[in-house]
């Protein structure tokens, strides 16, 4: 019996880290981590594969920062990041600190959330639940700003900033576009290329 005990215990610690690791795993930007705004001439990297193209609702989305026209926008979804192995999966939109940060679509804020490489973060679920837009690196939220609260497009949510992974020399708005899958959580989902709809090429 005392075999059986040991085991038992043995088994149940084994099962206890398998579960934790796989949630640290899943914890958002784990495995997607936010870039550093590049300053000055940037590196040559062999880009890795694009991620699949899924496209988006119908429906026009706002340019998610004030003042900001497509003109302006340069695509950053295929950026090589940290080693060359992972890409960018967002669009940097350059804004000096404190620039309005606006809804792109209507939705429910369904999470805001500090994290290291994100730094201030806010995650609106678009009506009928199949995409989450994703604003980072913001200054500040808009005052009175919670989770569960349903905004419209173009509405200020926060504002432009550097915080987590990002350089105060290089203040900007990193906008991601996750198409989710029937059950999928606030933090993964599939991303889609915010520029190729923003700017309309």
């Amino acid at each position: 019996m005392r075999i059986i005990h040991r085991i038992a215990i043995i088994l149940l610690v084994a099962v206890i880290f398998y579960v934790g690791w796989v949630i640290y795993l899943n914890l958002p930007g784990a495995d997607t981590p936010q870039p550093k705004a590049m300053v000055g001439p940037a590196k040559t990297i062999a880009a890795p594969a694009a991620p699949e193209q899924v496209v988006p609702a119908k429906g026009p989305l706002l340019i998610p920062v004030a003042g900001v026209t497509a003109a302006q926008l340069q695509d950053t979804f295929t950026d090589a990041r940290g080693d060359g192995s992972r890409s960018h999966g967002a669009l940097d939109i350059m804004a000096p600190r404190g620039t309005p940060v606006l809804a792109a679509a209507a939705g429910t804020v369904e999470k805001l959330f500090t994290s290291k490489l994100g730094g201030l973060t806010i995650y609106i679920r678009r009506p009928g639940g199949g995409w989450v837009d994703y604003y980072a690196h913001l200054d500040h939220y808009a005052p009175d700003l919670a989770e569960g609260q349903n905004v419209a497009r173009g509405q200020t949510i926060g504002a432009v900033g550097f915080t987590g992974d990002a350089s105060p020399e290089g203040p900007h708005l990193h906008y991601e576009i996750k198409a989710m899958a029937p059950g999928e959580s606030w933090w993964q989902g599939k991303a889609v290329n915010p520029y190729a709809i923003l700017s309309g090429k």
